[in-house]
């Protein structure tokens, strides 16, 4: 087995390549070490994983000097969108406006319904921070108050790494909607990657199909014990949910919802709290429950990981809170496995061509069940 000491670790957050190395590495004496004979396979692949689970944690806990920190306890954002204080102050209506936090977005959208059309163009102008984020609010308001950051911009927060969620396609029209839920290393700066994956999944789908890529919750930044944990995906499923109850209070379908790699944790555990029809995951760490029962879901769950998908040489398991569990391609997890051969990488579901994104469509647009 490689010398994976110190040494080998860089300064700064260690890249996915570099993590997958190792894993494979491990892996690999797994398979066919001298371990082996004496634990059996299985057994010796889950003793080692642990082993370098826990070594991951005590690095990132240790490793600050080496740049370690900044690839683990990321500030989470999950506070009032912006601009909040001066929305709770404002009593120009004669009453409390709906609170960011405590007011569910059912009631955000009943506040909306009964104002006129001036008085919501008024709450644009004077708070655009709130009304852009606030889930519940109707569409068109939301586009209005982010029209500083683009065209169908449903949230922009540019605070820490930020956040946004950006509509291909027309909502107002769309007969399916699709939301795409990225993993690590996705902010609003690199959120170019994820607006083209939801351009080619709907291309995939269909013109009656809108797909919203949503950049909505703090991801891991870099390899580093938030990786490993579920502390940013409860986080982003607590937002997860949240904006799916804003699309539902809105009047828009039941979305589909496409998990990849560390978001597919984030999907897993806001499963039970969304009304998705469908959660799509690939190139998936784990989901943090046993199988698609222990999702407690509806929706229908499919899954696809690539032979050519780093994630591959990644152990499926979890020991004091490191790991994310079974993967859902395992034939015991019961999820509905779709074809990825011809996938080339983990970044590359969306790839257009490949049988994977023809399979995304057929789901997004309703066509395959």
């Amino acid at each position: 087995m490689r010398d994976l000491g110190a040494g080998h670790f860089r300064a700064g957050p260690v890249g996915a390549a570099e993590a997958a190395e190792a894993v494979g590495a491990v892996d690999a004496v797994g398979a066919g070490g001298s371990g082996a004979g004496r634990f059996g396979a299985r057994r010796f692949r889950t003793a080692l994983a642990r082993a370098l689970l826990t070594t991951l944690l005590a690095l990132s806990l240790v490793g600050g000097a080496a740049g370690w920190a900044s690839a683990s306890g990321e500030a989470v954002a999950g506070g009032p969108p912006p601009g909040t204080a001066a929305w709770r102050a404002d009593d120009s209506f004669g009453a409390r406006l709906p609170d960011p936090v405590t007011a569910s977005p059912a009631e955000v959208a009943a506040f909306f319904a009964g104002l006129s059309g001036p008085q919501r163009h008024r709450l644009v102008a004077a708070h655009p921070g709130v009304v852009g984020n606030l889930d519940g609010v109707p569409v068109a308001l939301r586009y209005e108050a982010n029209a500083a950051a683009g065209p169908h911009v449903l949230a922009y927060d540019p605070r820490g790494r930020g956040l946004v969620a950006r509509v291909v396609g027309d909502l107002d029209t769309a007969t399916h909607v699709a939301v795409v839920v990225p993993g690590s290393d996705i902010d609003l700066a690199s959120s170019a990657r994820l607006t083209r994956w939801a351009t080619d999944l709907r291309e995939a789908a269909g013109e009656d199909t809108a797909v919203i890529a949503w950049a909505g919750y703090t991801t891991p930044d870099g390899i580093g014990v938030d990786l490993a944990t579920g502390r940013l995906a409860e986080a982003g499923a607590k937002r997860l949910t949240r904006f799916t109850e804003g699309l539902d209070a809105a009047g828009l379908p039941a979305p589909a919802l496409f998990c990849h790699s560390y978001g597919s944790v984030v999907c897993g555990l806001a499963a039970s709290r969304t009304d998705a029809r469908d959660l799509v995951v690939m190139g998936s760490p784990g989901m943090r429950a046993d199988n698609v029962a222990a999702l407690r879901t509806g929706a229908h769950v499919w899954a696809a990981e690539s032979p050519h998908d780093w994630i591959t040489h990644v152990p499926h398991t979890e020991f004091l809170g490191l790991g994310h569990g079974p993967g859902p391609t395992s034939p015991g997890f019961g999820a509905t496995v779709l074809p990825a051969t011809d996938v080339p990488a983990h970044d590359a579901y969306f790839t257009p061509g490949t049988s994977t994104l023809t399979a995304f469509g057929a789901i997004a647009g309703g066509e395959l069940r």
